[in-house]
């Protein structure tokens, strides 16, 4: 049983996929980092605020909590948008990311040259023969 798992865990397509994940997961601790240090304050400068997480709608009165979290200790019931819409920015740059990593290398595969043909095969030693005897009997 543990040399079927051992050559299991040592095919490739599973160390691809392993290398695959790890990689996957810091790519994306990178996009959320740029998504949250770098694009979300310049949207929140547009926008006229810096800190998404604390952006929502309390649906019960009309009272302001000065953050989600209080609102949240206080029992309100919240529409609290500002996550998603930071969740989604992140999404939206990592599927950019993506598509152009597809897209590029969908264009490497294109650009192989395929190899040229290999030259057909000479004649064999039977057909040169025949063709001998041909050309005798040609002269005639």
């Amino acid at each position: 049983m543990f040399k079927e798992f051992k050559e299991f865990a040592l095919k490739g397509n599973v160390m691809d996929l392993a290398v695959g994940v790890i990689i996957g997961a810091a790519f994306g601790k990178i996009v959320d980092s740029i998504v949250a240090d770098m694009i979300m304050p310049l949207v929140g400068k547009v926008i006229g605020t810096v800190d998404f997480s604390n952006m929502y709608l309390n649906l019960t009165d009309d009272k302001v909590y000065p953050s989600l979290v209080e609102a949240k200790k206080a029992g309100a019931n919240l529409f609290a948008y500002g996550n998603f819409i930071t969740i989604l920015v992140n999404f939206l740059i990592l599927a950019f990311v993506i598509f152009l990593l597809v897209k590029g290398m969908n264009n490497m595969k294109r650009a192989e040259v395929p190899p040229p043909p290999p030259p057909p095969p000479g004649p064999t030693p039977e057909q040169k023969l025949l063709g001998e005897i041909r050309d005798l009997l040609a002269k005639r």
